[in-house]
């Protein structure tokens, strides 16, 4: 499935509003599919996204870019007809995930808004839009390729006299143990975290500012771009403690006591009830750990692990008293992946898939090894101490029947659903009316129907 999606996700990954310095290039229409217009800013601003991000074109970047903004267009005017929607807060809590991983990978808000060349705030909305373009456009495409079936048989007679150059490259892929220890925060830096959101509770009940300036200001959170605001969710989408305290708010003039989480303290602010929905902003704060309370847990793991190698416990017998990391604690320390389009939950990580730290650590390392302690930045966006197992290592192979039957199906799968959208593709180039410049008639279209005269 994630093939399939290449043509309009590479496109989601390039696209962004159009730069104010994009090289002063006077506007112009030079596409029109429907009602929708294809700017040249679009395009020019898709191509210098591009070459900022070191990635390159099979071929001509003003041919291959209004191609493919054409080719969103046409499956955002179906989601339209088909009334497809997707819920804001679901993609806010997407481009907020997002977000708040960049932040971590590049230090702070203000280095991404510079890596970025934007203010954060307008940095999150294009993202949104983005996400929320990407979104449509696969339930659209999910709709096109539902049907789509093979069975063992076809799989077989597809794979059975193709050359084996020819057949899928699995690659490598890590079996890998973790367990986590949080250093130990002093209670000094923890009070000074209470004291600053007893601060900001005071300066709103005085109505010196409004709690969504505030949020802004001090959140850390990715929902601090828009004042701190969550959208409406349901309980389960809240982590427990944080739902106990939004749900039992009645006035929005009342600002919450402080709740502490898994990621952090709290204070929060009712917006409003829906039924069993609640909208709410808060303000996070995340106490942090001094480098010698990191360096005393390090130093901790490493004796730990010592005492592993010299057989006095297993690693897995560690994972209950030692890990703070519930998603392996009681899974024997394994990580698992579940792939983003799919859905489908494995074991095997490709490289890429896994965090950044803990694939740099993994390189290298030996079956049943046993890795140094490091630090990396959990899913609460924690600085954590961290000890890994690598458990397995398949090499990357070409692919057989018996070893990798599922990787087979998909690529079959992968094709046929591609073939589908192709079509589609196709006959809606037939009944969509389409103009196009002369001097971006020049090409060697992928789908060649965008010029019917």
């Amino acid at each position: 499935m994630k093939r399939i999606l290449i043509l309009v996700f590479a496109l989601l990954g390039i696209q962004t509003a159009f730069a104010q310095s994009a090289n002063n290039v006077i506007d112009e229409v030079i596409w029109v599919v429907g009602d929708e217009a294809i700017l040249k800013s679009e395009v020019e601003e898709a191509r210098v996204e591009a070459q900022m991000q070191g990635e390159r074109f099979p071929g001509d970047p003003y041919c291959i870019i209004p191609e493919q903004l054409a080719v969103q267009k046409l499956f955002l005017h179906q989601a339209a007809i088909d009334s497809i929607s997707v819920s804001d807060a679901d993609v806010f809590t997407e481009v907020d995930r997002k977000i708040e991983r960049y932040i971590q990978i590049l230090g702070s808000r203000e280095k991404l808004e510079k890596e970025v060349g934007k203010p954060l705030n307008q940095f999150r909305n294009q993202q949104f839009e983005l996400e929320k373009n990407g979104e449509l456009m696969r339930q659209v495409q999910m709709n096109i390729i539902k049907n789509t079936k093979v069975t063992p048989v076809q799989v077989r007679n597809y794979f059975k006299d193709m050359p084996e150059d020819s057949l899928p490259f699995v690659p490598t892929t890590v079996e890998v143990q973790l367990f986590t220890r949080a250093p130990k925060i002093s209670q000094e830096e923890i009070d000074r975290i209470k004291s600053d959101l007893r601060e900001y509770t005071e300066r709103v009940n005085s109505g010196k500012d409004k709690f969504s300036t505030l949020a802004v200001m001090y959140s850390e959170d990715g929902s601090a771009a828009r004042g701190g605001e969550l959208g409406f969710m349901n309980r389960g989408e809240l982590v427990p403690e944080f739902a106990n305290v939004a749900f039992s708010l009645t006035d929005p003039n009342i600002v919450s006591k402080i709740v502490e989480s898994e990621y952090g303290f709290h204070i929060i602010q009712l917006i409003e009830k829906r039924g069993d929905q609640v909208n709410v902003r808060h303000i996070l704060r995340k106490p942090r750990a001094s480098d010698d309370e990191v360096m005393d847990c390090v130093h901790f793991l490493d004796s730990v692990c010592d005492d592993i190698r010299r057989g006095k416990f297993t690693f897995e017998e560690c994972l209950p008293y030692l890990s703070s990391d519930k998603d392996t604690r009681n899974n024997y320390g394994n990580m698992v992946y579940t792939d983003p389009q799919t859905y489908q939950t494995t074991s095997r990580f490709q490289m890429v898939n896994l965090p950044p730290e803990v694939a740099r650590v993994v390189t290298g390392m030996q079956i049943g090894e046993i890795s140094k302690p490091f630090t990396m930045i959990n899913k609460q966006g924690k600085e954590v101490v961290a000890v890994v197992k690598l458990k397995n290592r398949i090499n990357g192979h070409r692919a057989t029947m018996k070893e990798d039957y599922q990787i087979l199906q998909d690529t079959m799968l992968d094709k046929l659903n591609q073939d589908k959208l192709n079509a589609w593709i196709r006959e809606k180039q037939k009944t969509t009316y389409i103009r196009i410049n002369g001097d971006w008639r020049q090409c060697e279209f992928q789908y060649p129907g965008w010029i019917k005269e």
